[in-house]
C-alpha cells in the first residue's frame, strides 16, 4: 500500500490542476445533488421490534387519525383567581380560539376542554390543539408565524399568559458552520501556525478539510431525500469531517515539510509523504470508519443512518488527504518551508538551525514519565478512576432538546405546572381480544393500573370501531425523563398478566414515553455488547500493526479508562449539574441514550489514531536495536509534537460545540472533547510511555505462532523508504561511474583518474 500512496501523492503533485478540477467537479456534482434531492430533516428514535414501536404500529391502524399536517398547540393560563371557562377570561379564550382559526396556514383550531383533559383541574391552565396545513415535516410559513405572534401579542394584552409549544414551534435552525465552530477553526488555524511556522503550510489543512466537510455534509442533504434522517447526523459529520480532516492533512504536511526543509525535492517529498505518513492516515481513518460502521450490527436505524453518515464523512477526509492534498501541495512548491512573515520565517530558521539528536519537551517528558513511571501509573489510574465514579449514576433517555427559553420550552413548563409533569409523559394502553368484546376487559384492568404506585390518573376507555381493540392513556405522576415514570411502565406490563389470563387479551403499552424508554433500554442493553466488539477489532488490528502481545492489550485498557472517566464527567456535566452555568447548559437530566455508542464508536477510532502515530515510532526505535526504555523516550520525541497539535485541534473543533444551542449538540461536542483530552495527554502521552517502561523488552514479545501467521504490515512506508534509500543510492554509484572523474596533472600531461 506505501508503494501505491508513493505514486499517487507524485502523480496528484504532477497533475495538480487536473486533480483539483476533479475535485471541483465532485463539489459541484454534490451540490446539484443536494438541491434536488433534499428534503427536510425527519427526527426519528424507532427501532423495529419493540413492544412500544410494534403497540404504536397496531394502535394507528386501529384508531386512525390524519396525521399528516403539522401540529402545535397553545397553552394558555388564566390570572390568579380566574378561570378559563368562566368570566373575562373565557372570552378571551373563545377570541384567541376564533382568531387562531383564521389564520392563513392553520387548517383547525380546537378550543380547551374539560372532557378532552385539555383544562388543567384548576382551571387555570388549557391547551388549544393546533394543525396547519403544511405537511408535519415541514416548517410554518413566515405569513403564519407573524400571525401566531401577533396573536399571542393579542391574548397578552387581554390579561393571558400564552405560549406556543408542540412540533411546530420545536424546530431548530440547524447551523452547520457557526460562530462557535468558526473559532474551533481559528484555534486549529493558531496550533498549525505553531507547529508549521508558517502561515501558508498552515492554511492547508484548514482548506482541505473544509472540501471534505462540503463533499460529505452535501451528499448527506442528498441522501435525505432517499432515508430518514434527524439533523444531528449532519452535525456529527460535520464535527468529525473538520477534526480529522485538519488532523489527517497535519500528518502528510508536517513530514512534507520537514523533508523538503532538509533538502529533498518537493515532489519526491509529496510522494514520499503520502506513502508514509499518508500510510498512517489511511489505516487510521479505517479504523474510525470501522467503528462506526459497527454501529449498524445494533440494528437502531437513527443510530445506523449516523454512523454511516460519519463514516462516510471520513472516508472522503481520506481520500482528500491522499489525492487533493498532493495537488495542493504541488502548487506550493518549495516555498512550504519557507514563510513570508519575518517572526515565522526566522522561528523556522531556528528550529533548522538545531541539532536534530537535541532532546526536544516532547523526549524530556517521556523522560520524566519513564524514570518516575510507578508513580505516574498511580497517579494517572486514581485520577481516571476517580473521574469515572459518576458514570455509575449514568441515566440514558432521549430528551432535552428544546431550549427552555424558547417558546416551546415555556410552553412546556406551562403545561408542568398547569397539570402535572405526568401530562407530557402519558403511557397508552392497548388491549386488543381478537373476536373477543374487549371493553370489559379493559374496565378490569383500568381498574388494577390506576391503584399501582406513581399513577396519577387513568382515563375513561376508548374503544376501537372494531370492538376487538380498546385504549387506555395513564398519566404517571413523574415527567416522562424520571426514573418514576419508568417505574410505572415496569409495573404495568408486570400486572398485565392476571387480567391477560382471566380474559384472553393481550395487553402492551405505547406512546412517545414508552418509545422512549424502550430505545433508551436497548441502547444500554447493547452498549456492553459494542464495547466487546470494538474492543475485539482493536485487539486484532494492533496485533497485526505492532507484532506484539501487550502493546494491544495496554491500549484496550487504556481506552476502557479514557472511555469511563468521559462517561463520568459527561454525567457530572448534564445530569448533575457541575459546571452547567459556565457551559450554558440550562437544563439537566438523563444523558442523551444514543450518545455514550457514538462515544465509544468514534473515540475508539481516534485512540487508535494516536496509539498507532506514537508506539510505531517506538517499535521503529526499538526494531534498529535501541534498548527498550530508550526506544520508548526516543520514540515518544519523534512523534509527540504532531500528536499534541492533532490532539488540541481535536479539542478545538469538539469544544466548539459546545456553546451551540441545541443540547444534544452540546453534549456531543463535550463528550468527544473531553473524551479526546483524557485520552491524548492522559492515556497515550502519559499512562502509556509508563506502562511500556514498566514492562520493557516484554512489550514487544510475539509468541512464535503468531510471528508466522501475522501478516507484517508495514503502514508507515519503512520498507518504502528503505527501497528508496537504496536506489538513491545506487543511483549516486551508476552517476559516479558515467560522470567524468575528477583528475590531477601527471607526467605525461593528460592525467589519470582518481580512484
Amino acid at each position: 500500500m506505501s508503494t501505491f500512496l508513493y505514486r499517487l501523492g507524485r502523480f496528484a503533485y504532477r497533475r495538480k490542476w487536473s486533480v483539483i478540477g476533479a475535485w471541483l467537479v465532485v463539489v459541484l456534482l454534490a451540490v446539484v445533488a443536494a438541491l434536488g434531492l433534499m428534503k427536510p430533516f425527519t427526527p426519528s428514535t424507532t427501532i423495529p421490534g419493540t413492544e412500544a414501536q410494534r403497540t404504536l404500529d397496531v394502535v394507528k391502524a386501529q384508531f386512525p387519525t390524519d396525521d399528516s399536517h403539522l401540529t402545535g398547540t397553545l397553552v394558555l393560563r388564566a390570572p390568579d383567581g380566574e378561570r378559563l371557562t368562566a368570566g373575562k377570561a373565557a372570552a378571551a379564550v373563545r377570541k384567541t380560539v376564533a382568531d387562531a382559526a383564521d389564520l392563513t396556514g392553520v387548517r383547525s383550531a380546537t378550543a380547551p376542554s374539560v372532557t378532552a383533559g385539555t383544562v388543567s383541574a384548576d382551571g387555570r391552565s388549557g391547551i388549544v390543539q393546533l394543525t396547519f396545513t403544511v405537511d408535519k415535516d415541514a416548517g410554518l410559513s413566515a405569513a403564519t408565524e407573524k400571525g401566531m405572534e401577533d396573536l399571542t401579542a393579542d391574548a397578552h394584552r387581554s390579561g393571558l399568559t400564552v405560549e406556543a409549544g408542540g412540533n411546530a414551534f420545536s424546530k431548530v435552525e440547524v447551523e452547520v458552520m457557526g460562530p462557535g465552530e468558526a473559532v474551533g477553526v481559528l484555534i486549529a488555524l493558531a496550533v498549525l501556525v505553531l507547529v508549521f511556522r508558517s502561515l501558508r503550510a498552515a492554511l492547508i489543512p484548514i482548506a482541505t478539510a473544509l472540501v471534505g466537510v462540503a463533499v460529505g455534509v452535501l451528499g448527506l442533504l442528498a441522501l435525505t431525500g432517499l432515508v430518514t434522517m434527524d439533523s444531528t447526523s449532519v452535525i456529527l459529520a460535520v464535527m468529525l469531517g473538520l477534526a480529522v480532516g485538519i488532523d489527517y492533512a497535519l500528518f502528510i504536511v508536517s513530514r512534507h515539510q520537514t523533508q523538503v526543509r532538509a533538502g529533498m525535492d518537493p515532489e519526491e517529498s509529496a510522494g514520499l509523504a503520502t506513502g508514509t505518513a499518508g500510510g498512517a492516515v489511511v489505516f487510521a481513518g479505517a479504523t474510525v470508519v470501522i467503528a462506526l460502521a459497527a454501529l449498524s450490527v445494533v440494528n437502531i436505524p437513527f443510530l445506523t443512518v449516523m454512523g454511516l453518515g460519519a463514516a462516510a464523512t471520513v472516508v472522503v477526509s481520506v481520500l482528500i488527504a491522499v489525492t487533493l492534498l498532493p495537488a495542493v501541495l504541488g502548487l506550493m512548491g518549495g516555498s512550504i518551508a519557507t514563510s513570508r512573515i519575518p517572526v515565522l520565517l526566522r522561528a523556522a530558521e531556528r528550529a533548522r538551525g538545531l541539532p536534530a539528536d537535541r532532546p526536544d519537551a516532547g523526549r524530556r517528558w517521556a523522560a520524566m514519565v519513564t524514570r518516575r513511571r510507578w508513580t505516574v501509573l498511580v497517579v494517572t489510574l486514581l485520577g481516571l478512576g476517580v473521574l469515572a465514579v459518576p458514570a455509575a449514576d449514568l441515566r440514558l433517555g432521549l430528551g432535552g432538546t428544546t431550549d427552555p427559553d424558547s417558546s416551546a420550552g415555556r410552553a412546556q413548563k406551562l403545561v408542568d405546572e398547569g397539570f402535572g409533569p405526568g401530562y407530557s409523559g402519558t403511557l397508552v394502553v392497548l388491549v386488543q381480544g381478537g373476536k373477543t368484546e374487549v371493553a370489559p376487559a379493559a374496565r378490569q384492568l383500568s381498574a388494577v393500573v390506576k391503584d399501582l404506585p406513581g399513577v396519577a390518573s387513568v382515563s375513561p376507555v376508548v374503544r376501537a370501531a372494531s370492538g376487538t381493540a380498546a385504549l387506555i392513556s395513564v398519566t404517571p405522576s413523574g415527567g416522562p425523563e424520571s426514573e418514576a415514570t419508568k417505574k410505572v411502565l415496569a409495573e404495568i406490563r408486570d400486572a398485565r398478566g392476571d387480567v391477560e389470563r382471566s380474559t384472553g387479551t393481550d395487553v402492551n403499552v405505547t406512546g412517545t414515553t414508552a418509545v422512549n424508554i424502550d430505545v433508551a433500554d436497548k441502547l444500554s442493553a447493547a452498549l456492553p455488547v459494542y464495547c466487546l466488539l470494538v474492543m475485539g477489532l482493536a485487539l486484532v488490528l494492533l496485533m497485526v500493526v505492532f507484532r506484539a502481545v501487550a502493546v494491544p492489550v495496554k491500549a484496550a485498557l487504556g481506552f476502557l479508562l479514557s472511555l469511563g472517566a468521559s462517561l463520568g464527567a459527561m454525567v457530572a456535566v448534564f445530569q448533575w449539574g457541575w459546571l452547567a452555568g459556565v457551559l450554558g447548559i440550562k437544563e439537566t437530566g438523563p444523558v442523551l441514550s444514543f450518545l455514550p455508542m457514538l462515544l465509544v464508536g468514534i473515540l475508539f477510532g481516534l485512540a487508535m489514531d494516536y496509539e498507532v502515530f506514537l508506539v510505531s515510532r517506538m517499535r521503529e526505535e526499538y526494531v534498529h536495536g535501541r534498548p527498550a526504555g530508550e526506544a520508548v523516550v526516543r520514540g515518544f520525541g519523534h512523534g509527540a509534537k504532531v500528536v499534541t497539535a492533532a490532539a488540541l485541534i481535536m479539542i478545538a473543533v469538539f469544544g466548539s460545540f459546545v456553546f451551540a444551542d441545541m443540547q444534544v449538540i452540546k453534549g456531543m461536542g463535550f463528550a468527544l472533547g473531553i473524551g479526546v483530552l483524557l485520552d491524548a495527554f492522559v492515556v497515550r502521552m502519559t499512562l502509556v510511555p509508563a506502562v511500556l517502561a514498566v514492562l520493557g523488552r516484554g512489550a514487544w514479545w510475539l509468541p512464535g505462532f503468531l510471528r508466522r501467521t501475522l501478516p507484517d504490515m508495514d503502514i508507515e512506508g519503512e520498507r518504502l523508504v528503505g527501497r528508496l534509500g537504496a536506489r538513491s543510492v545506487s543511483q549516486q554509484d551508476v552517476a559516479r561511474t558515467v560522470s567524468p572523474q575528477p583528475v590531477t596533472a601527471g607526467a605525461s600531461g593528460t592525467g589519470s583518474p582518481q580512484s
